[in-house]
């Protein structure tokens, strides 16, 4: 079924990828039961009336469940009735809470994204981070479940959590204590002009206002003289798939295939044409991707790659190419069942390998790219030679295993060093910038970085300060590894202080100053770089 963006869209949503959403009534009410179901049933009426212990048959199944969905694939879950609404509420963004999003792993508690301007964020929490307890209560064994997580880590705004958290760059468990608080919406979180003719445009995660919040500041840079623009889609793990198609539709010209999907019914397929509407049509663009660009990223970066519409730039992505439908049961619990893939307008399906059944192996990937050298070196990324296929203009591109960008740039580890890992870790980096933030606050006039920088003192000055401060709690000034880490530790230090005296866009805008894959999307949208090019 083919549609452009003039059409109706089919609610397409993504926690990798929803297609709309179906209530499950009597669904299977006139379906005669197969020998196996009828064999099942005959089970369950046994363990009811003849097992030696008395057993809520109800209580099984809705243990079983889970169980059952993990053996299809390894995105299709069982949400119960109790942490459904908790989940809709992740989605949609609106929640109060600490401000991260979470995958349970292992029996463990993994941080998946802090949320940028949550509470977390502020205290300096990581994508990464392993939660072992909240307030003095364990988040870690068999018994651990979303709705404990939901249940330990939320509550009332202005409510205090401590947590005990694992890393893996620490020795030590580091202590957060975090006030709850509203969680931010936005999505597109920062934008701004990095010099007279490029903007700049950071894209957190794809909620319902994102193609709004985008076309929004798209627009404005581009009153402030924005002819090329950088899009910034790092640590973006998806959200709704049909703003990532609307956005998308803003650089293509008519006919152009954006995506279309694939399924066992007809109802699940779909393919999403460009209407040549876009605004944005003739600007140059450069694609910031990284590991954790997953779902309606990657569905973005393949159509503009696909398209040989601008130039893709950093590492590969995570490589989710299925679909979930989100579905209500008569009890009010859901599921999220994955119906269709994927596919890039080249026929790509980026999806990543994975047994069917439980598959470690498929959970550790990022843990496994990180060990091989992955984000390091070009070299150890391992593409499939079966699965090549072209762009417009002839390129070879690959699927089954992320978007493999068009410039790979490495992780930058310069300035790394054990003082500032510790520092980091110990968040010494963050209290240091509140204590200034707190102290200079009532003569900040405006909140621009002018006035940032007309009460920040020199940087050897800061830095002295910074280490005193680091020795008076308990981390040694080691000049060696100071030295080492100074560019690193002041540029935090500014952008830490920026954001709580500015706000989070000026933040990531210091930040990106010491940004090597900014440079070099930067370096290809000054000399003309274009997929075209690469040839």
């Amino acid at each position: 079924m083919k549609r452009n963006l003039a059409s109706i869209f089919l609610p397409l949503a993504l926690a990798g990828g929803i297609i709309g959403g179906i209530y499950i009534g009597k669904y299977e009410a006139g379906r005669k039961m197969s020998p196996q179901q009828e064999k099942i049933q005959t089970i369950l009426g046994l363990i009811r009336s003849q097992y030696v212990d008395e057993i809520d048959v109800d209580s099984l199944l809705e243990t079983s469940i889970p169980e059952l969905l993990s053996s299809l694939d390894p995105h299709s879950v069982y949400i119960p009735k109790s942490e459904l609404t908790a989940t809709n509420e992740e989605l949609e963004g609106a929640f109060g809470g600490i401000g991260v999003s979470f995958q349970i792993l292992s029996d463990t508690v993994r941080v998946i994204e802090v949320i940028p301007g949550g509470p977390a964020e502020m205290v300096g929490m990581q994508p990464g981070d392993m939660i072992l307890e909240a307030n003095g209560k364990k988040m870690i064994g068999d018994s651990i479940s979303n709705s404990r997580v939901f249940k330990l880590l939320r509550g009332p705004e202005g409510s205090k959590v401590s947590l005990k958290v694992k890393r893996r760059s620490a020795t030590k468990l580091i202590t957060f204590d975090i006030t709850r608080d509203k969680i931010p919406e936005k999505s597109v979180d920062s934008y701004y002009m990095i010099n007279d003719s490029i903007g700049y445009v950071r894209i957190s995660k794809f909620a319902r206002t994102t193609y709004n919040e985008f076309i929004s500041a798209l627009s404005s840079l581009r009153k402030e003289g924005a002819s090329k623009y950088v899009l910034d889609f790092r640590g973006n793990s998806g959200g709704f798939m049909d703003q990532a198609i609307s956005m998308v539709n803003e650089f293509l010209p008519a006919g152009k295939i954006i995506v279309y999907t694939k399924g066992r019914n007809p109802e699940n397929e779909s393919m999403f044409i460009s209407d040549g509407t876009g605004q944005f049509q003739n600007v140059e663009i450069s694609v910031l991707t990284n590991e954790f660009s997953a779902s309606a990223s990657e569905i973005f970066a393949g159509a503009i790659q696909d398209n040989d519409r601008g130039l893709v730039i950093g590492r590969r992505t995570f490589g989710k190419g299925l679909v979930q439908n989100p579905i209500m049961l008569p009890d009010s619990s859901g599921l999220r069942l994955t119906v269709a893939r994927y596919y890039t307008p080249s026929g790509r399906c980026i999806q990543k390998d994975y047994k069917r059944g439980v598959d470690g192996k498929y959970e550790l990937d990022i843990v496994d790219r990180y060990n091989h050298g992955e984000f390091y070196s070009k070299d150890s990324v391992k593409m499939d030679e079966s699965k090549k296929f072209t762009t417009v203009s002839g390129r070879t591109v690959y699927g089954g295993g992320g978007i493999m960008p068009d410039v790979f740039v490495p992780e930058d580890t310069t300035g790394y060093s054990s003082y500032y890992l510790e520092a980091l870790n110990r968040g010494l980096i963050q209290r240091f910038a509140g204590d200034f933030s707190e102290k200079y606050r009532s003569i900040i006039k405006e909140k621009s970085m002018a006035e940032l920088n007309r009460v920040l003192p020199r940087d050897n000055m800061l830095l002295n300060n910074f280490v005193s401060f680091a020795a008076e709690n308990g981390l040694p000034a080691r000049w060696f590894y100071i030295n080492r880490s100074r560019d690193l530790l002041l540029n935090q230090l500014k952008a830490v202080i920026a954001r709580d005296l500015i706000g989070f866009n000026s933040f990531i805008e210091i930040l990106n100053q010491k940004d090597s894959t900014i440079e070099r999307a930067v370096k290809a949208l000054e000399s003309g770089d274009s997929p075209t090019k690469l040839n």
